[in-house]
C-alpha cells in the first residue's frame, strides 16, 4: 500500500464523477425545448418580444463548468432581452443558485478575496473576487427589497421581548463622503454610520439571577439609514418588530444608550413599551464627569464616580442629581449630566427593573454592532460604497437572525410564478 496517495485518487474519483455529472444534466436541459413559448411575447415596457433563436451560455455550477442552449426574446422597443430558462433555473451572473448560495454565505463573512480562495479550495468552484463581489452584493440587494416585503411575525411570542437600537460607523470610500461633517481634525468624515436594531428573549436566568438571553432568539436588521421622523430606519424597525410579534408580547421593553433619537421613535411607534437606558452607559457618563471635576487617574474621582455608581445602581436618583447639582455651576460635563439623568430618570428605575426581571443593559445590541456589522465591514484597509455596504449588511444580518433558508424558499416559489405567467401568455 506504499507510495498511494489517497488525496490525489479522491480528486480524480470526483473529478471524473462531476464530469459525468455536467455532461447528463447538459444532455437533458438541452434536450429540452419547453422553453421556446412562441413568436412572440408583450413586455412590459408595452411592446413586444421576439424570439431570436437559441443562445449558448456557459455557467459556474457546483458541478463544474456547464455550457447550456436556451430560447433567447429581444423587444427592440426597450432593448431588454429574457431567457425563460434562466430564470426558471434562477441562473444569475452566470452562476447557478448553488454557487450564487455559497457565494452569498462566504461573502457574509469573509473578504471577497477570500471568498474566491475557499470556493477554489473547498468546493472546486472557480469565481473571481470580482464577480464574488458582484454575486454578493446583488444578492444582498435582493435580500434587502424582501426584508421590505415581508414582515409576518412568527408562530411562537415570547412573553417578553426586548428591541435594541444602536449605531456604528463603517469606513465608506472618500468619493461618497464630500461635503460629510464628521470627528477628522478638518471637521470631515471617513465613516458613516450603521443603525442596528435588535430584538431577542431572555426568559431563563443565570445563577445570580439575571436575565438571560435565550438561545438562537436574536434576530438584526440594518442599515445606512436616517433616523429622522418616519424615515427609513424608522419604519426598518417598526418593520422587524411586527416580523417578531414585539407588539403582541406581554411585556415590550426598548433598550438604548441616552440619543433622543432612540426615545422619540420609541415614543412614536411603541407607546407604553418599558424604557431602559444601558445601565453601563449611564455609569460611563457619570465616569467622565468624575474626572471632568477631579482629573483624569484622581483617586477622589473614583471615590466619587464609584458613590455615584451605587446611588445609580440603588435607585438613590435624588442623591445622584443633588451630588451633580453640586458641580453644575462651575463643570459643563457635570451639567449635562445631571440635565441628562433629570429627562431620563423614569428610564433609570433599575431595582425595579431587577426586581421584574429585565435586562438592563444593551450588551447584546453592542454585541450584535460587533458582530453582525463590524466584524465584516470594519476590517483593516476596507472603505466600502454605501450601496455595497447596504447589500452586505442585509445579506449578514439575514444568515444571522435564520432566514437565509426562507430567503431562498420564497425565491424559488417567485421564479416558479414568474415562469408559469410567463408561459400562460
Amino acid at each position: 500500500m506504499e507510495g498511494l496517495d489517497f488525496e490525489a485518487i479522491e480528486t480524480a474519483v470526483k473529478r471524473e464523477a462531476m464530469r459525468i455529472a455536467v455532461r447528463a444534466v447538459e444532455v437533458r436541459l438541452n434536450a429540452d425545448l419547453s422553453d421556446y413559448q412562441g413568436a412572440v411575447l408583450p413586455c412590459p415596457c408595452g411592446g413586444s418580444i421576439h424570439y431570436a433563436g437559441r443562445r449558448k451560455r456557459t455557467f459556474t455550477t457546483v458541478l463544474g463548468q456547464m455550457t447550456l442552449t436556451r430560447a433567447y426574446y429581444h423587444c427592440p422597443s426597450c432593448g431588454e432581452g429574457l431567457v425563460p430558462r434562466d430564470r426558471a433555473l434562477s441562473m444569475i451572473h452566470s452562476l447557478s443558485p448553488g454557487v450564487t448560495r455559497m457565494t452569498g454565505l462566504a461573502a457574509s463573512m469573509a473578504s471577497f478575496e477570500d471568498v474566491s480562495f475557499l470556493l477554489s479550495e473547498l468546493a472546486g468552484v472557480k469565481v473571481n473576487a470580482k464577480q464574488a463581489e458582484r454575486t454578493a452584493e446583488a444578492l444582498g440587494k435582493t435580500i434587502a427589497e424582501d426584508e421590505r416585503t415581508y414582515v409576518e411575525a412568527g408562530e411562537s411570542i415570547p412573553p417578553t421581548l426586548y428591541l435594541g437600537i444602536d449605531g456604528t460607523g463603517i469606513p465608506i470610500r472618500p468619493s461618497e463622503l464630500i461635503g460629510r461633517k464628521g470627528k477628522q481634525p478638518d471637521g470631515s468624515s471617513k465613516t458613516r454610520e450603521v443603525k442596528l436594531c435588535t430584538v431577542w428573549s431572555a426568559e431563563g436566568s443565570d445563577k445570580e439571577g439575571k436575565p438571560v438571553r435565550d438561545k438562537g432568539s436574536v434576530t438584526y436588521s440594518a442599515a445606512i439609514e436616517s433616523v429622522a421622523d418616519d424615515g427609513p430606519f424608522a419604519q426598518r424597525v417598526v418593520r422587524e418588530a411586527r416580523r417578531r410579534g414585539f407588539d403582541t408580547a406581554k411585556r415590550r421593553v426598548i433598550l438604548g444608550d441616552g440619543a433622543s433619537w432612540i426615545w422619540n421613535l420609541s415614543g412614536e411607534y411603541f407607546p407604553g413599551a418599558i424604557e431602559i437606558i444601558d445601565r453601563f452607559h449611564v455609569k460611563e457618563r457619570l465616569s467622565e464627569v468624575s474626572k471632568a471635576v477631579y482629573g483624569v487617574g484622581s483617586e477622589l474621582g473614583k471615590e466619587w464616580a464609584k458613590e455615584r455608581c451605587d446611588e445609580l445602581d440603588e435607585g438613590r436618583l435624588d442623591d445622584l442629581l443633588h451630588a451633580l447639582h453640586t458641580h453644575a455651576s462651575h463643570c459643563d460635563e457635570a451639567r449635562k449630566c445631571y440635565d441628562y439623568v433629570t429627562e431620563n430618570r423614569h428610564r433609570m428605575r433599575y431595582p425595579e427593573f431587577h426586581a421584574m426581571g429585565l435586562c438592563t443593559s444593551t450588551g447584546i445590541v453592542e454585541a450584535g454592532c460587533k458582530h453582525a456589522i463590524g466584524a465584516r465591514l470594519k476590517r483593516a484597509g476596507m472603505h466600502w460604497t454605501v450601496q455595497g455596504a447596504d447589500a452586505i449588511i442585509a445579506l449578514r444580518c439575514t444568515i444571522l437572525s435564520g432566514r437565509f433558508e426562507d430567503f431562498w424558499e420564497r425565491r424559488a416559489e417567485q421564479d416558479r410564478c414568474r415562469t408559469v405567467a410567463s408561459a400562460d401568455r
